[in-house]
């Protein structure tokens, strides 16, 4: 099939990688968000879709908006049978997903019905989630309720950070990707209405949504900060300024009359302990403001905290 491959950013480059390499299908043009300012320069720099995309010799187009009239009508004269999407970033009006024959085709990072939205990895760990997957679906004008092609399940690791898991399920998406659009093709593969039990929805996960309470359990605690790894990045204060947090280790071994009330800081010369309403949890590595990621052990030698200081906020 001639395709109009979808996407932004890092994610969305195996299942491009994936269609450019397949015999079967033409990859003619990508849409990508337009040129945005990234790291520490603030420089502009193009989407890593749109680098794949010029290195490979394939034409980008970068709408302001999916519906702009220019847009759309460069789309209908390159005239794709299907639009395949992976994490593009903006909302498809009807117009624009009535240009291809077959539709736009979405990767999705979860377990449809479940997690709808914009950040299902990150939400699925954060509530604990067992297994997650990935679904390929036909876009419709609501928020990711369209008929769905094929899924894929992932277990989702006591370790998992959103980063980790988030890097599986692309690389794993992709083939699922280029197997449905392999399926549309030939027409062995149609699309299943969602069920309308189990929709659950979720919301960007932001700054201040990722700022710890240590008066939470040690679980919710350890979820939290492996969601919002690496974005928006977990953190917490210490003596008025902000400290980035890794990943940490519930560390139920040190529960008891000794393990210290939530917030308090116990370190020693193998762990930095800090209490939560459970068990404490160990830190891993730490970033304090303005300087580089280090291990909390490096930190707490630094710092020396005492019996004043309280993560979180004043004593």
């Amino acid at each position: 099939m001639r395709l109009v491959f979808a996407g932004t950013p890092d994610i969305a480059l195996p299942s491009l990688r994936a269609l450019l390499d397949s015999s079967r299908h033409e990859v003619a043009a990508v849409v990508t968000r337009p040129d945005a300012q990234s790291g520490r320069g603030r420089k502009v720099h193009p989407s890593p879709v749109a680098e794949l995309a010029e290195e490979s010799g394939i034409e980008i187009l970068r709408p302001q908006k999916a519906g702009d009239p220019e847009f759309l009508d460069r789309l209908r004269r390159i005239a794709p049978d299907c639009c395949p999407v992976v994490a593009y970033g903006a909302l498809l009006p009807q117009d624009t997903l009535d240009v291809p024959r077959h539709g736009w085709v979405n990767l999705h990072f979860s377990l449809l019905p479940a997690w709808r939205g914009a950040a299902p990895v990150q939400h699925a760990i954060l509530h604990g989630d067992e297994i997650t997957g990935a679904t390929t679906f036909r876009l419709v004008k609501e928020m990711d309720a369209g008929p769905v092609y094929g899924v894929l399940t992932e277990e989702i690791r006591a370790s998992d950070t959103s980063g980790a898991l988030l890097a599986r399920l692309a690389e794993s998406g992709a083939g699922l990707l280029a197997a449905t659009l392999d399926g549309i093709e030939d027409g062995t593969l149609e699309a299943v209405p969602q069920p309308p039990e189990g929709v659950s929805f979720t919301k960007k996960i932001t700054v201040d949504d990722a700022r710890v309470d240590w008066s939470a359990p040690a679980m919710r605690i350890d979820r939290l900060i492996r969601a919002c790894t690496p974005v928006p990045g977990a953190w917490t204060e210490f003596r008025g300024q902000r400290l980035k947090l890794g990943p940490v280790r519930p560390a139920p071994e040190a529960a008891g009359p000794d393990a210290p009330a939530a917030g308090r800081i116990l370190a020693s010369k193998r762990s930095v302990l800090v209490g939560t309403a459970t068990c404490p949890v160990e830190l891993g590595e730490v970033q304090p403001q303005g300087k580089r990621v280090m291990n909390a052990l490096e930190w707490a030698r630094g710092v020396r905290p005492g019996d004043e200081d309280l993560m979180g906020g004043a004593s």
